[in-house]
């Protein structure tokens, strides 16, 4: 297939350079939305509850998008339209942050933003399967995963240095240092959308799922899959919780930026490795072990009650994220064939998307309405029981 036969860093051609394109985009995300809850909160003066509902709806409200989108890729038998498409949208809507003097305006570009993201996951997803092999999957995702967060790394780094030259270490975010972010956000993200038009490239198109008589139905298997992914991500609290926790205990801008830089290179490295194991001892080991260490570090974010604590937690909370993102994604792949596979990652992504609104809501009022620590507590119960309804419900496939 095109755009495959060339390797790359131990993969195909297409999965090297989608990994580039997600590196330049969250480089440009990351130097904005790591520090815009604070923006919302110093800046802005937006209750944390107002917070929560701006993380979780413009996930949820774009959801139907990715549903569509993958099915789209499918019925038209290509995908890199539709990935380049959310990508464009992305990008355009980032400078929009420059101009905003209310939260009503940051939830309009948080929306656009997520309506991009909704728009190109699934496809992309879609395409980085069609151009690896089912033996090197969970190979493909963790790099995929592990050059998106190091993108983050260089954006968290960039913020880092931009918030030391202009307010060193004062523990409030200004609004002059975060709208010098989004003009220099513009860069990467641009030159992403322009390496995925030029680099990225179709494989041999497959049969259009409306012309194919025998593309093998969404298994039960599946579903069930979705269902637990469901009580998953109600309890997988949104970054800026992280970021607000850290704040919280006294973490000035500055250390927050550094401790997720740590966070960050603890996730693209284990991204990686932990790909590969998925692919030799099963997916959903591993993934049960991720979502076992989440529903422990929200315990010890609960509980913690110094900054050394927390910064200790955020860069084990980086294990867990290595150990579950790439692995999740490439057992979809495992669960649905190839005609089908667009409308599973719209289904999967979409079912992230659906729950994370109330999971936003839920965790904003608890944290306003009862303290802090609240919804780290709440989040803990449902990782456990996440993790749970995975082991038991849940086998590998037989050999």
């Amino acid at each position: 297939m095109r755009g495959s036969r060339r390797r790359i860093l131990g993969v195909s051609a297409n999965v090297f350079f989608l990994g580039m394109v997600s590196f330049l985009t969250d480089a440009s995300s990351e130097m904005l939305f790591t520090l815009l809850p604070l923006f919302l909160l110093n800046v802005l003066g937006t209750p944390v509850a107002i917070i929560g509902l701006i993380e979780g709806v413009g996930e949820a409200t774009a959801t139907s998008l990715r549903l569509v989108s993958g099915w789209l890729s499918d019925r038209l038998g290509r995908r890199k339209g539709l990935t380049a498409a959310g990508y464009t949208l992305s990008t355009v809507a980032k400078p929009f942050l420059y101009l905003a003097g209310s939260w009503g305006m940051v939830l309009g570009v948080r929306f656009a933003d997520r309506l991009g993201k909704a728009i190109r996951t699934a496809p992309r997803d879609a395409l980085l399967v069609d151009s690896s092999t089912p033996q090197e999957w969970g190979r493909s995702f963790g790099l995929h995963r592990a050059l998106d967060s190091y993108g983050a790394v260089v954006g968290l780094g960039i913020a880092a240095l931009v918030v030391y030259l202009s307010q060193r270490g004062a523990v409030a975010l200004a609004g002059d240092t975060f709208r010098s972010l989004v003009l220099i956000s513009i860069v990467p993200a641009a030159i992403a959308v322009l390496m995925l038009l030029l680099f990225v490239t179709e494989p041999a198109p497959h049969t259009p799922l409306h012309v194919s008589a025998g593309a093998a139905p969404i298994t039960l298997r599946f579903k069930l899959f979705l269902g637990i992914m469901v009580v998953f991500t109600l309890g997988r609290l949104a970054d800026a919780f992280l970021v607000l926790r850290a704040h919280d205990l006294g973490l000035s801008t500055l250390h927050i930026l550094l401790l997720f830089i740590l966070f960050n290179l603890v996730y693209a490295n284990l991204a990686v490795v932990t790909g590969r194991l998925s692919d030799r001892v099963g997916r959903l080991r591993v993934l049960a072990l991720g979502w076992g260490s989440f529903g422990l570090i929200y315990l010890g974010l609960a509980a913690a009650q110094a900054p050394w604590q927390v910064m200790a937690l955020i860069v084990l909370y980086g294990v867990s994220y290595g150990s579950t993102e790439g692995v999740g994604r490439a057992l979809v792949a495992d669960m649905v064939g190839r005609q089908r596979r667009g409308t599973a990652y719209g289904l999967y992504h979409g079912v992230v998307g659906f729950a994370a609104l109330p999971g936003g809501l839920l965790a904003g009022y608890l944290w306003q309405a009862v303290n802090p620590a609240a919804p780290f507590l709440m989040a803990a119960a449902l990782m456990g029981l996440a993790t749970l309804a995975l082991v038991a419900l849940l086998r590998e496939p037989a050999a």
